[in-house]
């Protein structure tokens, strides 16, 4: 029987973690270190956005003179004084998408070389701050982002479209605020921290070509119509004069928690990658047979041992079923430890959300398989039809953590024990 205790640890690495990661003490932190002396105007947008304006509010109070937040449905937590709220669609963007873009472009209209823009970025912002380009509409947006998301399209590859079919992505909403100056604090969910791929770099110059977005369009055979390929062949911006950017959160920073939490609890630990990119099934394994080899063999590090990993998986969707990249993963993880004793791997999107459900993820162990054979659930098949939340979700396995607040990619922690 596996043992309580380490999906009790498990939870207890993933927690503290996310607590750590939370952008609340990181952006006041930054912010005081600045001393900013004049009136700013706030803008907002991705899954941690109302956090972020919340603790720039509480250190900033009546210098931020007007702002607004634009976050995920259920993501926010009530007013924040002199900043309008607004929430929208994710991962594809709706009307409410458009209506609240168009009103932060309202609010930093006609300012000046005196001016100051703070500029919070985190997660999500992708879809969340859009206006499409020339006569591009919403419902051709809708649609070319639901097929990348299908697609198996790293975050880099979609992000590369998108900010060649939006006015406000790939450094154009710096140009709009120009001559305005922007701060930007920036919550990094993108591997690397690439400042022009983080919500598609709406304050960074572009390092993506149009060359880039049609080899990508053909990689995945992705239909899009002439309209849309005439704005792909436009370029993005290659360089801004009036931007500066700070990274306040990373996954690299979520790794190095998780390793220390880990350690305190008496594993030995070893942080495998904060880059982890591939198919989330083919992740599943690789992870699953790292535990193998320290089971059998204490290797790469010996037993009580702890692998974390940091990144961000893809699901290539083939199937008609339910879930996420981190259920699909620890789906995939749960058919290969298969009657390993005293082994437990979890997943979990560190926003709390994981592909279009409720769950942040899932966690699994040696008798997962068994327990979803007992039911009449068969994993091979529920994982060929993309259907890991409602495996998971028969078995108890399933972790829902509600919205957390922040967003800096994935977090994947296995424990062996002895």
């Amino acid at each position: 029987m596996i043992s309580n205790g380490l999906r009790e640890h498990a939870m207890k690495i993933i927690n503290e973690t996310i607590e750590t990661v939370l952008p609340d003490q990181s952006v006041k932190k930054t912010l005081i270190s600045m001393n900013i002396s004049t009136d700013v105007v706030l803008v907002s947008i991705g899954k941690a956005a109302w956090r972020m304006a919340k603790s720039a509010k509480e250190v900033l109070g009546d210098k931020i003179s007007k702002g607004i937040v634009i976050t995920k449905y259920g993501y926010s937590q009530g007013e924040i004084k002199d900043i309008e709220i607004y929430e929208a669609g994710h991962p594809v963007p709706d009307e409410n998408t458009i209506i609240a873009t168009e009103r932060a472009l309202q609010i930093v209209s006609d300012l000046t070389e005196k001016d100051v823009v703070l500029f919070l970025i985190s997660g999500g912002g992708s879809a969340l701050f859009e206006k499409p380009k020339g006569n591009i509409t919403l419902r051709q947006l809708q649609d070319l982002t639901e097929q990348l998301l299908k697609s198996g399209a790293s975050i880099i590859e979609i992000n590369t479209i998108r900010k060649h079919l939006s006015s406000v992505k790939g450094g154009r909403f710096a140009q709009k605020v120009h001559p305005a100056k922007i701060i930007s604090l920036v919550l990094s969910d993108v591997l690397g921290d690439r400042l022009d791929s983080i919500a598609s770099g709406p304050a960074w110059p572009d390092s993506s070509t149009s060359e880039e977005a049609l080899r990508i369009i053909q990689k995945y055979n992705i239909k899009v119509d002439d309209s849309l390929l005439k704005e792909l062949n436009e370029e993005t911006p290659k360089k801004l004069e009036n931007v500066e950017s700070y990274i306040v959160g990373s996954v690299k920073i979520a790794c190095e928690k998780a390793s220390q939490v880990a350690s305190k609890l008496g594993y030995n630990t070893f942080i495998l990658t904060t880059t982890l990119s591939c198919e989330a099934k083919e992740a599943g394994r690789f992870i699953a047979s790292i535990a193998k080899e320290i089971v059998e063999n204490n290797r790469p590090i010996s037993k009580p041992a702890a692998l974390i990993l940091g990144g961000e998986t893809v699901v290539h969707v083939t199937g008609k079923g339910k879930g996420g990249r981190n259920q699909e993963l620890v789906l995939s993880a749960a058919i290969e430890i298969d009657g390993l004793e005293n082994v437990v791997i979890c997943s979990v999107g560190t926003d709390g959300t994981d592909g279009p459900t409720d769950a942040a993820g899932g966690i699994v162990n040696g008798a997962t398989f068994k327990k979803m054979k007992s039911i009449g659930i068969d994993p091979v098949k529920m994982l060929l039809n993309n259907d890991s939340y409602n495996a998971l979700k028969a078995v108890g396995d399933l972790l829902i953590t509600g919205p957390t607040g922040t967003n800096v990619n994935d977090l994947i922690v296995a424990l062996i024990d002895d």
